[in-house]
């Protein structure tokens, strides 16, 4: 017996912003001086570093929840299962559901409450929740959902992961280009099959000198309302702890599953940087004394730019639905999914495909 993925959704926002929209944008330092270069300049130079060409965002009518339903909603068709049926919907996202032109979190109830009402799941038994563990929050909460199932505790889990990301950055912090909005589901159900499945997974919070590294903090433009609160983090000290300590915690998943680095067909990770995710994935390629082959890494931040939980999880989708160019999941794959984000928070899992 095994919990497999027996269906995936994803909603990508259909307004596309791309690098040239911020021409015009005035960009301030954290010590709230005007960045001297030129935008031309600041923008070649974070293409160059983070790939990101576009992002997405969120229509204004649209919240968090509106996009991880239709994500949810996507994946429980794709799994062909009674809605009625799902025991648990665990949602990994960061800052709920925010409206337009506000920056004000919105919590009460529950993303996932407010996901199982717009599903109309009538089941007392369906336990919807959050999951705030950073950008690890979806896979995460596909961790939970196997431990869940793995304990006899249930059967069918919907797990999704949703951010609008555009509502909370501040626009003259030039750190705001990388973040977007977008959503990712899966339902994972238990399965009479040990051929494929989920084989093995990891988890690790570092606090005692990290937990800052993302934080909320006020606008870097000193005319601006300092008591309204945005997105911030430290990408220098993000880069290097991730460099240090995310190989290490895939391969804490990778050997606790038997499987060896040859057999890994697909390692999907965070989209958080380009250059960062290559530099991860080489590293931990080299734990191994291992180069990393080509073809591994399947990327989606060029177009979709770093949409938090949902980068996963909307990676994944795209793939099996053929949309990411130069990359298939073909059955007997071996993946390993990974990521990284504010807490900070890192985690692996390793699945058969």
């Amino acid at each position: 017996m095994q919990n497999i993925i027996t269906g995936t959704g994803s909603y990508i926002p259909e307004k596309i912003q791309r690098n040239e929209d911020f021409l015009k944008q005035d960009f301030y330092n954290e010590s709230q001086s005007k960045i001297p270069n030129s935008n031309e300049i600041i923008i070649s130079k974070f293409k160059a570093i983070t790939g990101i060409e576009e992002r997405r965002y969120v229509d204004n009518k649209m919240k968090n929840s509106d996009i991880g339903t239709i994500a949810a909603e996507r994946a429980i068709k794709d799994s062909a299962i009674d809605p009625e049926k799902i025991d648990y919907i665990i949602v990994g996202h960061n800052f709920g559901d925010v409206r337009d032109g506000y920056t004000q979190c919105d919590l009460l109830p529950s993303i996932a409450s407010r996901i199982k009402y717009n599903l109309k799941i009538k089941n007392p038994n369906c336990v919807a929740y959050d999951v705030i563990f950073g950008c690890p929050g979806w896979l995460q909460g596909v961790i939970q959902a196997d431990m869940f199932i793995k304990a006899g505790e249930a059967k069918t889990c919907l797990v999704i992961g949703s951010e609008t990301l555009s509502r909370v950055v501040d626009p003259y912090d030039r750190d705001s280009m990388i973040y977007s909005d977008g959503a990712g589901a899966c339902i994972l159900e238990l399965a009479d099959d040990n051929d494929r499945g989920i084989l093995s997974h990891a988890a690790q919070s570092f606090t005692f000198e990290e937990a800052y590294h993302l934080y909320y903090g006020s606008s870097f433009n000193p005319a601006e309302d300092q008591g309204t609160n945005y997105i911030k983090m430290h990408g220098r000290k993000i880069y290097e702890f991730a460099l240090t300590n995310v190989p290490n915690a895939m391969k804490i998943a990778l050997d606790k599953s038997g499987i060896e680095i040859e057999s890994v067909n697909k390692v999907l990770i965070h989209q958080a940087n380009e250059k960062m995710d290559e530099a991860i994935i080489e590293r931990f390629y080299k734990l191994y004394d291992k180069e990393m082959p080509e073809g591994i890494m399947p990327m989606s931040i060029h177009k979709l730019g770093n949409s938090s939980v949902a980068t996963v999880p909307t990676l994944f989708d795209l793939i099996l639905k053929n949309q990411i160019e130069g990359h298939q999941i073909n059955k007997g794959d071996i993946l390993l999914l990974a990521s990284v984000g504010a807490g900070m928070n890192i985690n692996a899992m390793v699945y058969k495909y």
